[in-house]
């Protein structure tokens, strides 16, 4: 065990996590240089689109040291968006050590921060790396007294090195193998591993990843599911390489796989303990918090035929992104489909984009929204993330709406933009200090409501990109909550129907009429199409009719006559507008959610 280090790589959003496991992987001549890629881990191609990691990967490196000590390196690489960091937190729970990267232009970040409270949570042993040193930009001296006084590192352990260029990353390794500790437990006890992620195979079933902490595990023992007693007996142990490579056994202190055709999906749960059926450990590994999802949204399936498939695809991704929950929803306008939790809106597209690829699912969403609270006449409160279930207004004494802490971290040239955007939002309690000189920290209080819809995005754009973001829920404020509903000509639209705070609600009904107006195609009557609250309309707009010439065949003559045909088609057009219905094409819901940028 004294040559087996398990640790992992966090950081930042694009301080170069992946590009660093590259040049691991290449450096222990895990892959030969013909079929090397780029982003070697990141295996989903929306993570190779977007350029961002999603899912945490293991692999398994040997290392030869210059000592001549031949190591097992157990990397787990990680994702760095603040949507994603309950991976994060899931692949820190079965390493002992963590390399923390940090870009030697923008020096410490938001989530630089966030995960390095991480890590000492889990009381891992961190190594300060500086990476990037061969931009121009790049400043190691200013990095390295950011280091000292905002991480509180140890200046001795920090590692220079360029994961592009490979520059530096024999020393990375030579700390990794020197400064982290081995991992502690006993091959004899009882088994007791953790589980920290799975997969779906179709053809094995369930892969799952997992932490050896005492004991060991081989093929053809029987073990026990500690959650919920489901036992199954062991067809393949083994290591992530780049594929799976079986073992004879998997002893304490060794992170692989395990497959036991686990069929049932919900028997598999990240956190869960596995033990073995005829010797067992005496209690459960402690598992991971539960996770708090901020943003809700309804998924629908275009056709109804899906909803089967729709529920089973959602059971094989929860297996493989535990942070996501749903349960069953109807609309009256959309039929059956789930109500679905996600940790913010990039994790909610990524969970959209998922369905569609791998499970071969068209949807529908509807607008997102946060879970308020609603105090009632009669002392009773109740939390409400769907409009749908919107009470009775004469029933509510007073609502109330999460609020956050945001952490923005900018260059100090984007204040006034930033603190105007804060102000738009109804942000309040804004306070600001500069961790060092050119770069400015504002923490603000915000309705999480603002933030969900389209804040990131302009904060992005307002700052260049060069602002970094990261929040806290912190509690629930009183608020004046309306519900906005959408009629299409006097039909009331429920998947379109949102909360929102008073003060912002013509401008969203005007946003949401207008966009309809551009998508919904002219028919032969007009049609209206307002925003609503309660019986106040606040906001309309009109697509006009699609005109027919009734005078053409009739030139000359008495005007009586050119009259009473028009009078004839008013008539009928009146007529039609009272029993036809409105068809509103897939791409108007999505056009609703989209901010006007």
């Amino acid at each position: 065990m004294d040559n087996i280090r398990n640790f992992s790589i966090i950081a930042h959003i694009d301080h170069g996590k992946s590009t660093l496991a590259d040049r691991f992987i290449q450096k222990c001549k895990m892959v030969t240089d013909r079929e090397f890629k780029d982003q070697m881990l990141d295996s989903m191609d929306i993570e190779r689109e977007r350029g961002i990691t999603i899912k945490s990967q293991t692999i398994c490196l040997p290392y030869k040291a210059k000592d001549g000590k031949d190591y097992v390196l157990n990397l787990i690489d990680t994702p760095g968006h603040v949507d994603f960091s309950y991976e994060v937190s899931r692949a820190l729970a079965a390493c002992e050590g963590a390399l923390l990267l940090i870009d030697a232009a923008q020096g410490v970040q938001a989530q630089t921060l966030a995960n390095l409270y991480l890590a000492m949570e889990n009381n891992l042993e961190v190594i300060p790396v500086i990476n990037k040193i061969d931009l121009p930009a790049a400043d190691p001296e200013a990095i390295t007294i950011q280091i000292k006084e905002d991480l509180g590192l140890d200046v001795a352990h920090i590692q220079k090195c360029s994961a592009k260029t490979g520059l530096g990353v024999d020393e990375v390794l030579e700390a990794v193998v020197n400064l982290l500790p081995p991992p502690e437990g006993d091959p004899d006890k009882p088994l007791e591993a953790l589980i920290f992620d799975a997969n779906y195979d179709p053809y094995r079933g369930t892969i799952i990843s997992c932490r050896i902490f005492q004991g060991r595990v081989r093929a053809g023992d029987t073990i026990v599911f500690m959650s919920n007693g489901a036992s199954y007996k062991v067809e393949e142990v083994g290591f992530f390489h780049l594929t799976r490579v079986a073992q004879k056994e998997l002893s304490a202190g060794q992170v692989g796989y395990i497959l036991a055709g686990v069929k049932t999906v919900n028997d598999t749960r990240p956190g869960d303990t596995i033990t073995l059926k005829n010797d067992p450990c005496a209690k459960a590994l402690p598992g991971f918090k539960e996770v708090q999802q901020v943003v809700f949204s309804s998924l629908y399936p275009i056709s109804t035929d899906d909803y089967e498939d729709l529920a089973t695809a959602l059971d094989k991704l929860k297996l493989n992104d535990a942070a996501l929950s749903f349960q069953k929803d109807t609309s009256a306008a959309l039929g059956f489909g789930f109500r679905c939790g996600f940790l913010g809106l990039l994790h909610l597209e990524v969970v959209q984009e998922r369905l569609e690829r791998e499970f071969d699912i068209p949807l529908i969403l509807t607008i997102p929204t946060v879970s308020y609270h609603f105090y009632l006449q009669d002392g009773s409160m109740v939390e409400i993330d769907n409009p749908a279930h919107f009470p009775d207004p004469s029933r509510i004494e007073r609502t109330e709406e999460p609020f956050i802490k945001a952490t923005i971290l900018m260059p100090d040239r984007y204040m006034g933009v930033v603190m105007n955007l804060c102000m738009e939002r109804r942000g309040e309690n804004t306070d600001y200090h500069y961790p060092t000189p050119g770069r400015i920290e504002l923490t603000c209080e915000l309705p999480l409501g603002e933030v969900i819809y389209d804040f990131y995005d302009k904060l992005k754009s307002l700052t260049q990109g060069y602002g970094s973001f990261d929040y806290e829920l912190i509690d629930y404020r009183r608020s004046d909550l309306v519900k906005l509903d959408i009629l299409v000509n006097g039909e009331r639209v429920d998947a379109l129907s949102q909360l929102a705070h008073r003060s912002k609600a013509r401008e969203r009904g005007l946003h949401a009429c207008e966009r309809l107006k551009e998508e919904i195609p002219r028919q032969m009557f007009k049609i209206a199409i307002q925003g609503a609250i309660g019986g106040a309309i606040v906001a309309r707009e009109t697509i006009s009719a699609l005109r027919k010439d009734v005078t053409a065949k009739c030139y000359g003559g008495d005007i009586s006559r050119k009259r009473k045909l028009l009078e004839k088609q008013k008539a009928g057009k009146k007529r039609m507008k009272t029993v036809g219905n409105v068809e509103i094409p897939q791409s108007a819901f999505l056009a609703v959610l989209k901010s006007d940028q």
